[in-house]
């Protein structure tokens, strides 16, 4: 067995994976799974750069990761930026306090790449299953980007737009620097607009249209990451975040429309006392469960199967 970490720093959020990956067996054994909303990319749509105060947030959070690995022990470390650091002018202020604090350098991967690592980390234990069949497509809704990855043993074809929680919700739900309270109908005709045009770019490459039917020759449809699984907890009906239980479960398309319907209508204290939901996707949450619905609406998906394993887990492969 090999010791990993894994890190992964996207738009919204900072994670790490230490764990024991055993390649002959196909097993990682994990030690400590964490995240932290750091907002990496607050701004950066509208002025192309990483802002002083989100920078430190993530080298706050980079410096408690530092103490986990190395009390855990782990022999290496891959550190994983995805879209908010590709767009930045300033990223390389970004990598070199990752450096100093981490003493490795985040590789900013490319969309392509995020999505494999996505795929890896969600389908590794998917397939075989005796009640999931494949071809999988594989969404992984972030904070400035989502990934569509459709495949079985492989990646097939991947593509990554640009909709996410966070960049949807700055684009067309930011009044005078606020979230408001509820969104009008024309902030949410953009947000879906928006939404619909990355499809369209999306389903150049990766098939969407009629393409999760399982048992009738399509895909599952696999749905990862903070707004997957936030849906899927509320979907439970859970009074805080449980991650055993949303590992898996499978939401029907009738579940992710009404409970869309019900965060469309409803305010930031409402949300907030949602037991699941972390602070920090409070704002965000309405922007994700409506890329979400829209992704089941094109595919004609009747249920997305939820995993709490995803890029994360498909990086500490990549180290092993």
């Amino acid at each position: 067995m090999t010791r990993v970490a894994a890190v992964d720093c996207g738009t919204n959020s900072i994670r790490l994976l230490v764990a024991d990956a055993d390649p002959a067996t196909g097993e990682l054994t994990e030690l400590d799974r964490r995240m932290t909303i750091v907002r990496l990319g607050q701004g950066v749509d509208r002025t192309g750069r990483l802002a002083p105060e989100a920078l430190e947030r993530t080298f706050a959070a980079c410096r408690e990761y530092a103490e986990v690995i190395r009390g855990l022990g782990a022999e290496r470390v891959r550190f994983v930026a995805t879209s908010a650091s590709r767009d930045a002018e300033n990223r390389e202020e970004f990598v070199r306090g990752v450096v100093d604090i981490l003493g490795v350098e985040p590789e900013v991967i490319t969309g392509d790449q995020e999505a494999a690592f996505s795929f890896t980390g969600a389908t590794k234990e998917l397939t075989g299953h005796e009640h999931l069949s494949g071809p999988f497509l594989v969404v992984d809704i972030g904070g400035g980007s989502t990934e569509f990855v459709s495949g079985d043993d492989g990646v097939r074809a991947a593509r990554s737009v640009d909709i996410g929680c966070v960049r949807l919700t700055e684009r067309h739900l930011v009044v005078d620097g606020q979230v408001p309270e509820v969104p009008t109908e024309d902030q949410i005709s953009a947000v879906r607009a928006d939404i619909e045009r990355a499809l369209d770019l999306a389903e150049e490459t990766v098939p969407l249209t009629g393409g999760c039917r399982p048992g009738e020759g399509g895909h599952t449809l696999v749905g990862l990451a903070g707004t997957v699984t936030t849906v899927a907890a509320i979907a439970l009906g859970l009074h805080e975040y449980d991650p055993a239980a949303i590992h898996h479960a499978r939401v029907h398309a009738g579940q992710v429309g009404e409970i869309t319907a019900k965060l469309l209508t409803s305010t930031h204290e409402e949300r907030a006392a949602i037991g699941a939901m972390h602070p920090g996707r409070v704002d965000v949450i309405t922007a994700g469960a409506l890329v979400l619905l829209s992704i089941m609406n094109r595919t004609g998906a009747e249920e997305v199967v939820v995993s709490e394993h995803d890029i994360l887990d498909g990086i500490a492969w990549s180290i092993a």
